[in-house]
């Protein structure tokens, strides 16, 4: 895991610059520093190396091909590196390579193949660039499910682009100018989508995709080399056919292969374990691959209602790893609310930021990568909103929407915001396909559709181009798609990445697998959800490890007692201050009067605990980052 950087058309101070922006990101890459730039100082980048694979100075990047014409650096594993140097090797691409790393491999495959094709090649978490020097070219690439970031933009005639939104600020050409179109989308959802950040020159690359340049590189193309729809196609037209304890068989496979991959390194290794099935399926077939006793790590909480500690330890002791806890309170949660601006760059409220960071504090005094069981819910249906919107669409699909729009007017009138109940009917009767359903999802909290003072149009999102003509698949297919798409790639995946980061800790997340993700799309609906059975698949595969009993608990995320926190303790004076009616007024950007009702009410009542905390955090943003 590293950092990278770099930029074109900015040869003045360009040494100062790439160092300033390597130095943005040393908790991605603590053990090494590199920089390269060509003869005119036209093309310049930056690397920081947390050293994984190859220790040795034969992994140092930027790294050039033997032959001397591409320049690369990489942040990211590719899991299936080997094969690849030996389909290298075997083909007489590559007589012999000088280390052992990834990054040496994928850039002989590059040199071999051409940079789309040796992309496809690749099983992994990435997100890379490249060099050309022969054709003069840039190419940037991101892994398939989104896993690393890689942020980009235009800056006059100067194309940037790195691992963090705050290493392109480090640059001098740079000025920050607020998206309020994105600071929209963040109070509606708790995080900016991608393509947009909170700046409106830099952009998010998009999963699955590369992004390419020619000299003079003032203009860029973006297309995809992977994509998921292609691969929902690709599974309703090779379905798999066989029993649900035949597709558990096959998933238990892809899963050991996928685990045995990810647990290879030059470092220690080790997995969170919160007690839920998709850590425990993780921990349970790395155990059981494994010699040697697998650490694992938990975070427990005082109130029982959040607590998941003992579940963990339980389910640690009886797979036989080796466990360690930290329990939470508000006093370590204010030690870590002062780090989230710098730790994610932008705004992002999604609050088990928290104890993801605290939880990859925990393990990286052990291990140097830690492998995770997210991406579970997205591909086999662990949500429960995903049979919530079914029933609600189904109690309302046969009345006409235009009399359903009518009601919905009705209900949705300002004398209706102090019965929350009848308010956010009358929104879901308004909706005319379970997607919309979806977009709206747990957003409908009175009062916060008018935080921000001038709030332009709201820009285009996934969720709202999101196609509603998708008919032959069902409907919890299509709110898992929709969840792979933009819930996982730009909240869950972006709160690990960032997390594990800080502390220069390796996240590895073996269900986002190309080859499990492809297999979960074959497998008919009802072996992820029926009724109001979960994830049966998953748990076929995880029930041939622990007790059945064990997979029985309910589900709890991976939530914090925020609202309790706030309403009563140390958090709550944080909160006064970040909310005081001069401070916003001094912005100039939120609406005093709303953001202060909507602190009231919820200090009153407890209601709307999660858009306060995505106040909050803009707030403990905005003091960080002075526009």
């Amino acid at each position: 895991m590293c950092g990278i950087a770099g930029f074109c058309n900015a040869s003045y101070n360009w040494q100062k610059n790439i160092t300033k922006m390597n130095s943005r990101m040393t908790h991605r890459g603590p053990d090494a520093e590199g920089i390269w730039v060509n003869e005119s100082a036209t093309v310049v980048l930056g690397h920081r190396r947390l050293s994984i694979l190859d220790l040795s100075l034969n992994g140092s990047q930027p790294m050039i091909s033997a032959d001397g014409r591409f320049v690369m650096v990489l942040n990211g594993e590719i899991y299936n590196h080997g094969k690849i140097a030996e389909q290298l090797q075997r083909e007489g691409k590559v007589s012999a390579f000088r280390g052992h790393s990834d990054t040496e491999i994928l850039l002989e495959a590059i040199d071999a193949y051409g940079f789309e094709n040796a992309i496809k090649l690749t099983k992994g978490m990435f997100a890379v660039a490249v060099y050309d020097k022969l054709e003069k070219k840039i190419f940037l690439a991101r892994d398939r499910g989104g896993e690393k970031p890689l942020y980009y933009g235009f800056i006059g005639k100067m194309f940037i682009f790195a691992s963090e939104i705050a290493s392109i600020r480090a640059h001098e050409k740079f000025t920050p100018e607020l998206d309020t179109g994105a600071l929209s989308l963040y109070f509606r959802y708790g995080y900016i989508p991608a393509p947009y950040t909170i700046y409106t020159n830099i952009k998010k690359m998009e999963a699955g995709s590369i992004l390419e340049l020619d000299f003079p590189f003032t203009s860029a193309r973006q297309y995809k080399y992977w994509d998921i729809m292609d691969v929902v196609q690709q599974g309703r037209n090779h379905p798999f056919n066989g029993s649900l304890s035949e597709a558990a068989d096959e998933l238990e496979r892809l899963l050991k292969e996928s685990i045995r991959e990810q647990m290879v390194a030059d470092v220690p290794v080790g997995a969170f374990l919160s007690g839920g099935i998709d850590s425990t399926t993780v921990a349970a077939l790395m155990q059981s691959v494994s010699p040697h006793k697998v650490k694992t790590f938990s975070i427990g909480f005082h109130e029982q209602e959040y607590n998941e500690a003992k579940n963990a330890r339980e389910t640690a002791a009886y797979i036989g790893t080796e466990h360690t806890e930290l329990y939470l309170s508000d006093v370590e949660a204010m030690e870590v609310i002062p780090l989230l601006p710098q730790m994610y760059g932008e705004p992002f409220a999604d609050v088990s930021q928290i104890p993801t960071y605290l939880v990859s504090k925990l393990a990286r005094q052990q291990v140097t990568v830690s492998l995770s069981g997210d991406a579970g819910d997205e591909l086999f249906g662990g949500y429960d909103h995903y049979e919530r919107i079914r029933n609600k669409w189904n109690l309302i699909k046969n009345y006409p929407l235009s009399f359903r729009k009518a009601v919905s007017s009705l209900l949705s009138m300002k004398c209706f915001e102090n019965t929350d109940y009848l308010w956010k009917i009358g929104h879901y009767l308004a909706a005319d396909s379970p997607e919309t359903m979806m977009e709206l999802g747990g957003n409908l909290i009175v009062g916060t559709d008018n935080l921000v003072k001038n709030q332009g149009v709201m820009p285009d999102y996934k969720y709202s181009l999101f196609p509603r003509d998708i008919t032959w698949t069902s409907i919890e297919n299509r709110l898992l798609l929709m969840d792979f798409l933009m819930y996982l790639p730009d909240d869950i995946l972006v709160k690990v990445d960032r997390a594990s980061m800080a502390v220069s800790l390796e996240s590895r997340i073996p269900l986002l697998d190309k080859d499990i993700i492809e297999f979960a799309w074959t497998l008919p609906s009802a072996y992820k959800i029926e009724g109001k059975d979960r994830k049966r698949v998953l748990k076929n595969v995880l029930c041939r490890y622990v007790p059945e009993s064990m997979m029985q608990r309910p589900k709890k995320g991976f939530a914090v007692p925020i609202a309790q926190w706030l309403r009563n303790g140390r958090v709550r004076d944080w909160g006064e201050e970040l909310l005081d009616e001069n401070v916003i007024n001094s912005q100039g950007i939120l609406d005093e009067v709303n953001v202060r009702k909507l602190w009231k009410r919820f200090l009153d009542t407890g209601y709307g605990y999660n858009k306060i905390w995505s106040l909050l955090v803009f707030q403990q943003w905005m003091q960080e980052n002075r526009l």
